[in-house]
């Protein structure tokens, strides 16, 4: 089981608001870093526009997905609107269309 975390922009916010989220992407990229090495992320990045659809991550356990934001610096410095963890259940394709594991 993963668990995907999304992290959501604020909707009424003004535009400025996404420059302070700029400024401490530094920091979340270095925290993100170190605690890729632990395995624990599979994959993180932005919707289209981050500023008004906001990203998501997925890790293999809830377990990890709540440590991570615990300690991240756009969660803990409050760039972060709404946070929401979801346990994920997928069903894993092979690249020739075969189920796996399954």
């Amino acid at each position: 089981m993963y668990a995907v975390s999304f992290y959501d922009s604020d909707p009424d916010a003004d535009p400025k608001i996404f420059e302070r989220i700029i400024e401490a992407y530094p920091r979340h990229r270095a925290y993100l870093d170190e605690f890729a090495k632990s395995g624990d992320v599979v994959m993180i990045g932005t919707f289209g526009n981050p500023a008004t659809e906001g990203s998501m991550a997925v890790f293999r356990s809830r377990e990890a997905a709540e440590r991570f934001r615990e300690n991240d610096p756009f969660y803990t410095e409050g760039h972060v609107w709404r946070s929401r963890i979801l346990d994920w259940n997928p069903l894993e394709f092979g690249q020739d269309g075969t189920l796996l594991g399954g």
